[in-house]
């Protein structure tokens, strides 16, 4: 590694007793991709931002011969989909975006959190939306969906960056097997957004007000749902296996349930309003799931040695 007597180095200790001894090399050297834009298609160039970000490039610069307009806003849309990119240079051959972002800002656990924080609440007021017909509400628990995707990304970010040997934010409080774990659990998360997004688009092409006995019912369905994930997040934080396997069988007692509430629907009178409610409840169940899923993940995580 290059240490010799007199070179800076930093010492962490970690949760498990063992000292991290870093070298402290002078002057970060600055990591660069260049991506000539010419002939790209905005999907294409999306992608491949994304990617470099998760790669954990601090600069990307876009050349081209004219960069064209529709490549500029995907650039831009690009930057407000991810934490720390800012755009610092643009002209019509070049635009370059520039992490700046410190990573040790976010703590994963905190991470986390604010990713249920955000979901929970996107889930509550997706229902709210299909009960009150508030298709202005829907459209925000849509736009709400773009915090949690770019608090995953991060988490995705420095996931990868520890597993190639870069330092992790909060590597006195959190091992290398945990931060795995919660990254795990990162997913379903996201994914549990992405589901009440789905609802709240649905919410917000009804054109018929759900009757007060089903809506009940979809209520108690989604409020029964999201609690259970709750539990499931908090056997993760706590390492509570009596309660994560509490909830993937409370879960999995629930399957029935849901079956019988599909079959109902289908004696609905509108054929557009079954369709809805049922895509509606086919998310319910598998926001369920994904709970189960980090239910699963806190048993697993728990199970060593602490």
């Amino acid at each position: 590694m290059g240490i010799e007597t007199g070179t800076r180095v930093s010492i962490q200790a970690q949760p498990d007793g063992k000292l991290l001894i870093d070298p402290i090399l002078e002057g970060h050297t600055i990591k660069t991709k260049r991506i000539n834009v010419t002939g790209y298609k905005a999907k294409a160039l999306e992608r491949d931002i994304i990617a470099a970000y998760l790669y954990g490039y601090d600069r990307i610069e876009f050349t081209s011969k004219r960069i064209l307009s529709e490549h500029k806003q995907v650039i831009r849309k690009a930057c407000y989909k991810l934490i720390g990119p800012e755009i610092i240079e643009e002209s019509s051959n070049c635009v370059v975006i520039q992490d700046i972002l410190n990573p040790n800002e976010l703590h994963i656990k905190k991470g986390i959190q604010r990713m249920f924080l955000i979901a929970s609440s996107m889930q509550k007021d997706a229902i709210r939306a299909l009960k009150t017909a508030d298709h202005d509400l829907a459209l925000d628990v849509s736009q709400r969906d773009d915090e949690v995707d770019r608090i995953f990304l991060l988490i995705s970010k420095q996931f990868r960056s520890t597993l190639c040997g870069g330092r992790m934010p909060d590597s006195s409080e959190t091992s290398i097997e945990e931060y795995h774990d919660f990254r795990m659990a990162a997913g379903p998360i996201e994914r549990i957004a992405d589901h009440s997004q789905r609802i709240a688009m649905v919410a917000s092409k009804m054109q018929e007000p759900v009757s007060e006995d089903i809506m009940e019912v979809i209520e108690d369905l989604s409020s029964t749902y999201m609690g259970l994930v709750k539990q499931a997040v908090d056997a993760l934080y706590n390492s509570d296996t009596s309660l994560a396997n509490q909830v993937i069988d409370s879960i999995d007692d629930m399957r029935l349930r849901v079956t019988e509430l599909l079959v109902s629907f289908l004696k609905l009178e509108s054929h557009e309003t079954m369709i809805a409610l049922g895509i509606i409840v086919d998310s319910l169940f598998r926001i369920g799931e994904l709970g189960s899923n980090i239910a699963e993940i806190a048993i697993n995580s728990a199970i060593k040695d602490k």
